[in-house]
């Protein structure tokens, strides 16, 4: 374990660059500018030219005790969260990656650091490796509707190290996932298949399900995801030969929390406990922070369709250039081991390291989870010594 603990300071900061964009998806602050709200979490008297990253598609993250823990640890890091944060209803992950930039360009050329890692938490997982991705060998030159940026005219440093913690594989894979393909009518969520809806206790397929369920059960959420998807494509190219090609819509997406995984621990089985990591799944099935219930034309496409969004993490960690290490949690009830092997199967740089942390959760929340914590924090610290990625 390490024993050796420091103090640190959290230093606010803004990364700001100029918005071209043709419409504008977020909402207050100065509309002709990007503005990302970043925190330097910087150990007291511990110089490094090592700094390790974070981002989420919508941010959040700053307080989490993996962000804390590590400069406690001694390891510099920097929190960014990208221009959506706490609300993704337009977001569109092609700027994100813009923002991810922008942030990693800040911290070599004014913070002077070397070496930078991303830390990919959870959702920011696939989009760090998008932005490794294009990074590397931009290839993106639109979002799936069409439109900028052009990733390939953006100045994109690479990092020179992943880390992927407690990753999903995408929001889009992970999203599709979770869909509730019982769900018949978008514009009617109470008409159902009765044999899909897991919540229902009338269904004649309960918990443990057979694996002829849940191959139908997969099955149904891609071909939902699928529907949607061309329901706003015909949208999009209506609002377009109708000569308004900025035109948007909102819509809701209900029904987007029925993973079977929280029912039946024998599916993609870990040490979690039963039930999803927002509460009720039942209830949270329909509240307004399921994934995806509030979103755009544009923004469906670009960050929940099953087969147009590019932030696609087994996809993208095939072309990494750069050491990486895979952390899964083995009583995640957020991201299940199906996923954590799958990023690691799929990286394809030849410095890779897989480590599951035995008995943590998805977010090592509460004291009974501080041991799990520090050997997650150490697993890290070891991991990035080897790579002389240290502390000065």
């Amino acid at each position: 374990m390490t024993t050796k603990r420091f103090e640190y300071d959290r230093i606010p900061y803004l990364v700001i660059f100029d918005d071209t964009s043709a419409y504008r998806d977020t909402y207050g602050g100065v509309t002709e500018s990007v503005v990302l709200e970043s925190y330097l979490l910087k150990p007291k008297g511990v110089p490094s030219d090592t700094v390790i990253i974070f981002m989420h598609p919508i941010g959040g993250g700053a307080y989490l005790p993996m962000s804390n823990a590590l400069p406690r640890a001694g390891h510099h890091v920097i929190y960014c969260n990208s221009r959506y944060r706490g609300a993704d209803y337009a977001l569109i992950m092609e700027k994100v990656v813009q923002d991810l930039g922008a942030c990693v360009k800040d911290a070599r050329e004014r913070l002077g650091y070397t070496n930078v890692i991303l830390a990919g938490w959870s959702g920011g997982g696939a989009l760090s490796l998008y932005y490794q991705q294009q990074a590397q060998h931009a290839t993106v030159t639109s979002t799936p509707a069409g439109e900028l940026p052009d990733l390939t005219q953006l100045d994109l440093p690479a990092a020179d190290g992943m880390m992927l913690l407690a990753a999903h594989v995408s929001r889009h894979g992970t999203l599709t996932e979770w869909m509730d393909p019982s769900i018949l009518d978008e514009n009617d969520p109470d008409k159902r298949d009765p044999e899909l809806d897991i919540y229902n206790p009338n269904n004649p397929n309960q918990a443990p399900y057979t694996p002829e369920f849940i191959e139908r059960y997969r099955a149904a959420q891609i071909a939902r995801n699928r529907r949607i998807t061309a329901r706003v494509k015909e949208q999009l190219a209506d609002l377009r030969g109708r000569g308004e090609p900025l035109m948007e819509r909102g819509f809701v997406v209900n029904g987007t929390m029925a993973d079977p995984r929280w029912l039946d621990l024998t599916l993609d089985p870990n040490d979690r406990e039963p039930g999803c990591y927002l509460g009720d799944p039942r209830i949270v099935n329909m509240g307004p922070v399921g994934l995806a219930r509030f979103t755009t034309l544009r923004s469906w496409l670009s960050q929940w369709s099953y087969d147009d969004a590019n932030g696609d993490g087994p996809r993208c960690a095939a072309d990494l250039e750069v050491p990486t290490l895979v952390i899964g949690n083995s009583a995640d009830n957020a991201c299940t081991p199906s996923h954590t092997n799958r990023l690691y199967e799929a990286v394809g740089y030849h410095d890779k390291t897989l480590r599951t942390i035995e008995g943590a959760t998805h977010y090592y929340s509460g004291k009974a989870q501080v041991p799990y914590l520090n050997k997650a924090v150490d697993t890290i610290t070891d991991w990035l010594g080897e790579r002389s990625w240290t502390s000065m």
